[in-house]
């Protein structure tokens, strides 16, 4: 007995270190296929520089500084060659790239509260990742590298800075991926010649790509003048050097807005990163659409592209697979999340998503508005960036994807090409004011790095919504309170702690909203009331619903309770 005992522990001690060293070799081989090997640099001089805090939120370095406005943006001038421009941006913004890191990582955290998943999501994007260096350039790969250099060393558990910093500049493209979760879902559109006031062109665009409200609380607005190249300005964050909105000193715009993707293969170029390139080095719409067709990308997208040269914008629709250019029958055009060409009209991916999801529905109210105040001047393009109702004026619940301002936007943004002017929303959303810069007077009159400069131009700014000083909006922020609450607790079971008056108090906050009584439909039945969680689930479906998978979640609730009653 004794013999057997001894047989059967030096087998399973062989299983067991058969096993740890299979675990070992997969481990050293998943390390050597997904480790990103940092770029050449030929004169590393920079990382000597240091900063000069001559005052609070102002930092500098030579002639390169970022400082916080009167308005609560960070504004950034950087200029020089990329590893350069890379080391001195990591160097200035050092903390706004760790708030940054925190606030992405709490909110996936969040989103993902499962310690196994986020464990699981970390090897799918490294995997996922592993060639993603192949198909950036040198220039934005020393860009990068110079970035990581002053990134926090807190999150190296989960890679090397400049593996995350990289990778981090596909998390709009793997958002597509995520799209249950309505992390994406942008509006953009342009007028010009009849249908703009004095006849220029005027683009506006909503950049609502969700990840937390700290996410969105150090927005910086960037002024880059690189050795090659055009100069331009971007709304970005700490880290990110691809571009979501911006123009160049050319007078050319670029925004981008989310289509339906399939779950891709593998990387390709983010198409932040292609944005960017567009912004750095095309001058009119030719060349803008000849830099997109050059480079793969793994998911899909509009690009909104204007061009003072040009006179009037167009969309470059680009998959994996195919590209195709929406040009304008009329003086303005219109986009949302969904293909408009011929050459995608008979595409199955993009019929779904335009049979299911919100973006034709946003379109449509976005012509309503566009066509019924023409002609726009940018304080018009304003009003229809904050509108928050559905078709025909119909109240659809406040922060409704189906809205065009669904109170969530990590910006909103306004671009006069032809005179190199722009506006960027402050916070909240876009309900504060728009400041306006003057390109021309940045880039080639600014006398330099001083902290009492106001870089805006004051007679130029777009007051703010006159919403924020609504009952309104109390109840909105209210809601949003209380959303987050309840879906808390809901997740630990522990819906008994919730006040006597929660659920009234709630269904007040956000009346006309299908997922106040979807939650409240979750929250009864919790407690094993079925008959009132129909009730809640039917007035839900009742309701303005942005997507129809949202729809068939609550149609199978509703099932369950009729199982369960």
């Amino acid at each position: 007995m004794a013999e057997r005992k001894h047989r059967w522990a030096k087998r399973a001690g062989i299983i067991i270190l058969v096993i740890a060293t299979i675990l070992v070799i997969f481990s050293v081989w998943f390390h050597h296929y997904t480790k990103i090997d940092i770029p050449l640099v030929e004169n590393s001089e920079s990382v000597k520089l240091t900063v000069e805090n001559p005052s609070r939120d102002f930092y500098r370095i030579g002639r390169n500084w970022l400082k916080r406005s009167s308005t609560g943006l960070w504004e950034m001038y950087i200029e020089g060659k990329p590893f350069d421009r890379g080391v001195i941006n990591g160097k200035l913004s050092k903390r706004l790239i760790a708030a940054q890191e925190k606030a992405f990582i709490d909110q996936i955290r969040e989103m993902i509260p499962s310690e196994f998943y986020l464990r699981f999501l970390k090897y799918f994007i490294y995997w996922f990742n592993r060639d993603l260096d192949r198909f950036l350039t040198e220039e934005y790969k020393q860009e990068i590298y110079g970035i990581s250099l002053s990134a926090s060393e807190k999150y190296s558990f989960i890679g090397s800075n400049y593996q995350r910093i990289l990778n981090y500049h596909s998390a709009h493209d793997i958002g597509h991926a995520l799209q249950d979760y309505s992390l994406v879902g942008c509006t953009s559109f342009g007028v010009w010649g009849d249908k703009s006031k004095d006849g220029s062109m005027i683009i506006g665009r909503n950049f609502d790509f969700f990840m937390g409200d700290e996410f969105a609380e150090n927005k910086i607005i960037c002024f880059e003048k690189p050795e090659h190249g055009h100069g331009f300005m971007m709304i970005t964050w700490g880290g990110m050097i691809g571009a979501v909105s911006g123009m160049n000193d050319e007078g050319l715009t670029v925004t981008i807005n989310a289509a339906k993707s399939e779950i891709p293969a593998a990387a390709r170029t983010p198409i932040s990163i292609v944005a960017r390139e567009i912004l750095q080095y095309a001058s009119n719409i030719s060349e803008a659409f000849a830099i997109a067709k050059k480079r793969e990308t793994f998911v899909s997208e509009s690009i909104f592209i204007g061009s003072a040269h040009d006179k009037h914008a167009v969309i470059i629709e680009k998959s994996p697979f195919k590209m195709a250019m929406v040009m304008p029958t009329e003086n303005y055009l219109a986009c949302a999340n969904h293909f408009q060409s011929e050459e995608f009209s008979s595409d199955p991916l993009n019929i779904r998503n335009k049979n299911e999801n919100a973006s034709v529905y946003r379109y449509k109210r976005l012509i309503q508005d566009i066509t019924n105040s023409m002609p726009l001047d940018y304080r018009d393009m304003a009003a229809i960036l904050r509108d928050r109702q559905g078709l025909n004026d119909n109240d659809i619940g406040m922060g409704n994807e189906k809205a065009i301002n669904q109170l969530i936007a990590h910006h909103s943004i306004i671009f006069m090409p032809e005179k190199l002017l722009v506006w960027v929303s402050t916070s909240p959303w876009q309900l504060g004011p728009y400041v306006c810069y003057d390109l021309y007077k940045i880039f080639h009159n600014f006398a330099g790095p001083q902290q009492n400069v106001d870089l805006t131009e004051p007679d130029k700014t777009i007051p703010p919504d006159s919403f924020l000083k609504s009952t309104d909006y109390e109840r909105f922020i209210r809601f949003s309170e209380m959303k987050k609450d309840l879906k808390q607790k809901l997740r630990a079971d522990k819906t008994d702690l919730l006040p006597g008056s929660f659920i009234d108090d709630f269904r007040a906050s956000n009346p006309m909203y299908y997922e106040v009584f979807d939650l409240i439909g979750d929250y009864y039945f919790k407690q094993g009331e079925f008959n009132l969680a129909k009730a809640e689930y039917h007035h839900a479906l009742s309701l303005v619903i942005p997507r129809w998978n949202e729809k068939e979640k609550i149609i199978k609730k509703l099932a369950d309770c009729n199982v369960r009653k």
